[in-house]
């Protein structure tokens, strides 16, 4: 199934437009650039952007068998980038946003498996900005993000890794854009190489289990996510999840949860530049294996 040219600027219900997905089957997405596409060239004048139609994420799909309570499995299972990306940098905003006197836009050709920054070539790390589920209340803009998902900006969210979502509301509404051809973590000057793309991913809903936040698993490591305003606060919650998986499941006690992940644990930025501050904790899975072993519950999904 493929899903074109609906588009999006905040995650929610949206009971009237959603797309009816079947499990188990890929799903394309079309997704624009953070900028929906409003950038043609570097003489761009970034005062002449249109703040409110930005961050689209395309959707949503209304996943059958979901339910609130439920966890949404998906699966990256491709990212098919266009041949050209967009930067920008802009007074007042990222880690050196205080310092920036004006703003600046980059065009960023992708060339043969590189982005092509003037004579320097970048590897492409493609993945996903924008990607989660409607939230438990409000629509929440697709630039914000939170324990529906959003704007996580998480450069691990790549082909071949596993998201696992919270699901608030029954169909689950998923969406996802602002792809990136390549970003770094943190995403410092409010941009990574913004680009359009399509996105494949498959869908499976798990029951029996809870969450409270995103959790991701790739080829070797687990990670835990979580977003708060206070950068201080999104470091706890990330880091406090993953201590009760080691508890759980290792059966520690928080001590000794706690020092495992002293010595192997990574606590990791995805940005900084976003008011809500997103991270995530890694561990190797040859320490704790999958990501959640109780999301192994066999799905429950009959029609």
């Amino acid at each position: 199934m493929i899903i074109k040219d609906q588009i999006i600027y905040a995650m929610g219900e949206n009971k009237e437009t959603a797309v009816r997905v079947p499990q188990n089957e890929p799903v394309t997405f079309h997704t624009r650039d953070c900028f929906n596409n409003q950038i043609d060239g570097e003489e761009y004048v970034m005062d002449g952007l249109d703040w409110d139609h930005i961050n689209p994420a395309t959707g949503p799909v209304w996943v059958e068998g979901a339910r609130a309570g439920d966890v949404l499995k998906v699966e990256i299972l491709d990212i098919e980038l266009e041949d050209e990306g967009t930067m920008c940098c802009l007074p007042g905003d990222g880690v050196l946003g205080r310092d920036i006197l004006r703003s600046s836009v980059k065009k960023v050709p992708v060339r043969d498996g590189f982005c092509l920054f003037d004579r320097i070539k970048i590897p492409v790390n493609p993945m996903i900005g924008v990607i989660g589920v409607a939230p438990a209340g409000e629509p929440v803009p697709c630039g914000t993000p939170g324990s529906h998902g959003g704007n996580m900006d998480n450069t691990k969210i790549a082909k071949g890794s596993i998201l696992y979502l919270p699901v608030f509301h029954d169909g689950a509404y998923f969406s996802c854009g602002d792809v990136h051809a390549c970003m770094g973590d943190g995403e410092i000057m409010v941009s990574g190489v913004e680009i359009g793309a399509k996105v494949t991913v498959r869908f499976e809903v798990i029951r029996g289990v809870s969450m409270k936040d995103p959790r991701l698993e790739d080829e070797h490591y687990i990670y835990t996510i979580a977003s708060d305003k206070d950068l201080e606060k999104a470091v706890y919650k990330a880091t406090k999840a993953m201590c009760g998986i080691l508890e759980r499941h290792l059966n520690y006690s928080l001590n000794e949860a706690g020092m495992l992940l002293s010595a192997c644990g990574n606590l990791q930025f995805c940005q900084v530049v976003d008011p809500e501050r997103t991270v995530r904790m890694a561990v190797p899975k040859t320490v704790c294996g999958w990501v959640l072993p109780e999301l192994k519950t066999e799905s429950s999904y009959n029609g």
